[in-house]
């Protein structure tokens, strides 16, 4: 069930983290947290070191009481970073004049015993620019020259050791100049692999997209041949093409799917929807391969309603259970939810070899495969886990994989919030005959000859009435429907069709987009939740379906 490969590259997610550092409040977070663990030291030894001479003046006293105030101000600090995270320069100049203050007090008025306060000087220095950037650097690098020249001035000691002083003054330029430099150099490679990440990323999309236009076409004229009276074994080889065609659809799936995470513009969005009724669905979308496996694969019936993104749930469950009709065939497969308090868990359970232990910490790595030796050889290329664990991030769900050797392997998704809100059972769709479709007049606009012939054909075998459009039409029809591709050149899209078909026939037609970009990006563009859209490869079952449901139940 481990869809896991063993090619040992990973996207470089660090640009991403260290271009966010100068903003993430857990960095100034952190801070506070080292500030509270290393001030009480400082304290220690400032007072013990003072004490053991006496403290004589006022001045040592005011400067230990100032010294030992600190510490509840950094409490303070805190508090108030965990109470109000995010980036407030006030706040972060007030914690630096704080650091810089209690070190310039310490050397001022504890001579050449103090000198040693001076690495702690130079590594909160250095810590700020790590922390906050090149800006916070120069200004904590200034703080720190203050806190030296006022030393100096103060203490006698310090200045009858100008050396001293120099060399203290010359550190504190030269190792934050040195760490700024490493620093920018780091981000420019950061941001040439974040580039070349981001290329990659649209070369993934951009290939699927373009490899799908052809294995759609094959898909549906390999449905029109299944029609067209052939033998026995002409029949299988049709057969065998489409199980090929399935496997190679999956594959692009994976690809969209990643280059989909890549670019960082999935959002969830979440509602109530019955677990039960997203569970259905993919068995029923993974029943055809099951039978293919000889896999027996079932889901155990749930009423419970969760609130959560329903494509992107499908999606984690469909690279799942495609995973365990892989990489185990010929045994059951069971999915089903278990309450947990006020989550609900789905889990996917078979009873195939299941993973070797030394695997399992793998395989949730892009592009990890699980092979051992004389093992046959299974399509993909270790996406489907990566896949899922990264889109349950997105929705704050936790996947975990459990297996053993040769009893078999679970996953779980756990984490799905209950509610208790009401929605209403969807009603399974009739399975009807392509003459269901019969007599539909069917607008059909797509720029690719190949694969609007191939449509064209598979729908006039149904029934339908079809005109055939390699752009938006000008000339208004009785349309019953009609099914648009999304890019159709010219810089219009599937929105635009619908939009101008609607407008031109005066009425709201029934509409249906088939696409080979990803369904967010999509929507995003159409703005209309109603509207079907489907994902290239289609498959004929699927596309028939899509017409009884949302148009032939429209006309009733």
């Amino acid at each position: 069930m481990a869809d896991t490969g063993t090619v040992p590259w990973k996207r470089p997610r660090i640009a991403q983290h260290l271009a966010a550092l100068s903003g993430r409040s857990d960095a100034e977070r952190g801070q506070a947290v080292v500030r509270l663990i290393l001030l009480p030291l400082f304290d220690i030894y400032f007072v013990a070191v003072l004490g053991s001479g006496g403290l004589e003046t006022f001045g040592e006293w005011l400067t230990v009481i100032a010294v030992l105030a600190y510490i509840p101000v950094s409490v303070v600090l805190l508090w108030h970073i965990i109470r109000k995270p995010g980036h407030f320069v006030w706040r972060r100049m007030l914690a630096m004049m704080g650091d810089y203050g209690a070190m310039t007090i310490a050397m001022a008025v504890g001579g050449m015993v103090m000198l040693p306060v001076y690495a702690t000087l130079l590594w909160v220095t250095v810590g700020n620019g790590m922390r906050y950037g090149s800006r916070y650097l120069l200004v904590a690098t200034c703080m720190a020259l203050a806190s030296i020249a006022i030393a100096t001035g103060v203490n006698v000691e310090w200045r009858n050791e100008p050396y001293v002083v120099l060399t203290l003054v010359l550190t504190t330029l030269i190792v934050p100049a040195y760490i700024d430099g490493l620093q920018r150099a780091l981000r420019g490679a950061l941001n040439e692999a974040q580039e070349a990440s981001l290329a990659k990323s649209n070369f993934l999309a951009q290939a699927s997209h373009d490899l799908r236009q052809p294995i759609h076409a094959i898909s549906l004229f390999t449905a029109c041949l299944r029609d067209a009276g052939l033998g026995r074994e002409e029949r299988q080889m049709v057969e065998n093409i489409d199980r090929s065609l399935q496997s190679v659809a999956g594959l692009f799936r994976s690809l969209l799917d990643i280059a989909t995470l890549d670019s960082g513009k999935v959002e969830p969005k979440l509602a109530p929807i019955r677990v039960g009724e997203v569970i259905a669905d993919v068995v029923r979308q993974y029943s055809e391969m099951a039978q293919w496996a000889d896999v027996e694969l079932r889901a155990v019936p749930c009423s419970l309603v969760v609130r959560t993104d329903a494509a992107l749930l499908s999606t984690m469950l469909q690279n799942i259970v495609s995973n365990a009709l892989k990489y185990a065939p010929d045994a059951p497969v069971l999915i089903g939810c278990r309450r947990r308090g006020n989550t609900v868990a789905i889990e996917v359970h078979d009873c195939g070899p299941g993973i070797p232990s030394e695997h399992l910490d793998q395989v949730f790595n892009e592009f990890y495969q699980v092979r051992e030796r004389g093992d046959r050889d299974v399509e993909g290329v270790g996406l489907g886990l990566s896949i899922v664990r990264r889109v349950g991030a997105l929705m704050g769900l936790d996947v975990r994989l459990f297996s053993v050797s040769g009893r078999g392997t679970s996953v779980v998704i756990s984490g799905l919030e209950r509610c208790n809100e009401t929605v209403a059972a969807v009603a399974p769709a009739p399975t009807r005959t392509p003459s269901a479709v019969s007599g539909l007049h069917v607008l059909l606009v797509e720029d690719d000859e190949d694969v609007l012939l191939a449509t064209a054909t598979l729908l006039q075998k149904w029934g339908c009435i079809v005109q055939a459009e390699t752009g938006i039409p000008e000339v208004a029809a009785d349309w019953d429907v009609m099914i648009t591709d999304y890019d159709l050149g010219g810089k219009r899209t599937g929105a635009d069709c619908i939009a101008s078909v609607r407008k031109l026939a005066g009425r709201m037609i029934p509409a249906i987009i088939v696409t080979g970009h990803d369904e967010t990006r999509v929507l995003k563009d159409l703005g209309d939740d109603s509207v079907p859209i489907l994902a290239k490869p289609v498959r004929p079952a699927e596309l028939r379906s899509v017409l009884t449901t949302e148009v032939v139940t429209q006309h009733r």
